[in-house]
């Protein structure tokens, strides 16, 4: 900053805490408003007759411009504040001496308050200790030599008549008073704004903040969220039993390619859109989109009851309204359905752009039959059929050779059981919920 840009704005940088500003505009602040008073004290004193010499305030002028010219050019507070401070305290006392007493000087020493006040404000509690007990030393030292010395000081002619030193008795009090007063409302009104500007900006945070946490959760399931919150570590974790489900959409190459990149992606985001509504709303955990894949796991959290009957529902309920709003479109949509359960180990991999992801034997069954699964077409590994026989229609099992795996018997899911006795001859495709 250039010295007139230093002295135009006390010296304040944009680097300077809100704290060290404020610091610094009171002092700037309290030495402008002593520079005032010291020449209307003069001019005051004059107006009620007596014709003191100019020299104290004169040098008292000099001493805080010049203070203040020093450090706007190099713009070392600390020294600043320290001679600054040395000038509010000693300077009232050295008047008074010149003076005569307390009562021919008005008790103008109660303007070295300035130094511990000043000190408080722009130092601290701590650092303004010893600028007290300077300013008591220094009242109580004058104190003791004007009892020592009364007899020869009232006999002495006083500089200053009695109705001007009681009329300066209530300026001084009623001065310095006003400057503390300033100080200490101009302080408390800038911590004021400071608090609630910190206020605001705690507020814009939180709502950051919730906002991130949102799209954290948006990616991962919420204990794992928390988990890398509360710990930079990493994380793999081991799953008994979960059912995982893969979704693809038929023919969706040969459908894409009469499609702009914008139909293609209003297309994709308009079903996963409503996949997902649909697996939130069963409880399941969306893992990833692969393309025109769809993958969703049931089990990785204790708040179902049944995570197989969940995908199952979801599966039914993904084909149904697929096969009905993809039917109503220029290209209607079918998808192939693979559903796989049994053990698997789920963790976030990686540390930019990481997702939380599953692998083992049961993931890759899962997307092995999907693939070998006709159009609209829901296939289900043995271990998801044991578990889901009795509540929901499977077509007769059939056998598919799954590469690295060898032959899998394999059955298709078609409808819940309960549905279908309610209504037998309606299709199921009508009678299952949506």
């Amino acid at each position: 900053m250039s010295f007139i840009e230093r002295l135009r704005n006390a010296g304040i940088t944009p680097n300077d805490s809100e704290e060290l500003r404020l610091q610094k505009a009171l002092l700037v602040l309290a030495s402008g408003l002593v520079s005032v008073a010291a020449i209307g004290w003069l001019l005051i004193y004059w107006a009620l007759g007596p014709k003191l010499s100019t020299t104290l305030p004169f040098v008292l002028q000099v001493l805080v411009a010049a203070n203040l010219l020093i450090y706007a050019a190099s713009g070392n507070f600390a020294v600043f504040r320290f001679s600054q401070l040395a000038i509010f305290l000693f300077f009232p006392f050295i008047a008074q001496w010149a003076l005569g007493n307390f009562v021919t000087a008005s008790g103008v020493i109660l303007w070295g308050l300035l130094a511990p006040v000043g000190a408080l404000l722009c130092a601290g509690p701590r650092e303004s200790v010893p600028w007290f007990a300077a300013y008591v030393f220094l009242t109580l030292l004058t104190g003791t030599f004007d009892f020592l010395l009364a007899d020869y000081l009232v006999a002495a002619p006083s500089p200053v008549p009695l109705k001007a030193s009681m009329a300066f008795f209530t300026l001084n009090f009623a001065t310095i008073s006003t400057i503390v007063w300033l100080l200490m409302r101009f302080a408390i009104v800038e911590r004021q704004k400071a608090r609630g500007e910190l206020e605001d900006a705690h507020r814009q945070l939180h709502v950051e903040q919730e906002r991130s946490e949102r799209l954290l959760l948006n990616i991962l399931p919420h204990p794992v969220a928390q988990r890398l919150k509360d710990d930079d570590c990493t994380i793999a974790d081991g799953f008994a039993e979960v059912t995982v489900m893969f979704a693809d959409i038929v023919n969706f190459t040969e459908l894409a390619s009469d499609m702009t990149p914008q139909q293609v992606f209003g297309m994709l985001n308009r079903v996963f859109s409503q996949f997902d509504e649909m697996a939130e709303r069963l409880g399941l955990e969306k893992i990833k989109t692969i393309g025109d894949a769809y993958m969703v796991a049931g089990g990785l959290n204790t708040d179902l009851r049944d995570p197989c009957e969940a995908v199952a529902q979801l599966a039914l309920d993904m084909r149904d309204w697929l096969a009905g709003a993809g039917a109503r479109g220029a290209n209607p949509l079918r998808v192939r359905i693979g559903i796989g359960t049994g053990p698997v180990v789920a963790g976030v991999v990686g540390k930019k752009k990481f997702i939380y992801d599953l692998w083992g034997d049961t993931v890759n069954l899962a997307s092995r039959i999907t693939g070998e699964g006709a159009p609209g077409s829901i296939q289900c590994d043995a271990a998801t059929y044991d578990r889901l026989r009795n509540r929901f229609v499977f077509d007769p099992p059939h056998i598919v050779p799954i590469k690295g795996k060898g032959t899998v018997v394999v059955h298709r899911l078609s409808a819940r059981r309960d549905l279908v006795e309610i209504a037998p001859d309606l299709p199921q495709r009508v009678v299952s919920p949506a």
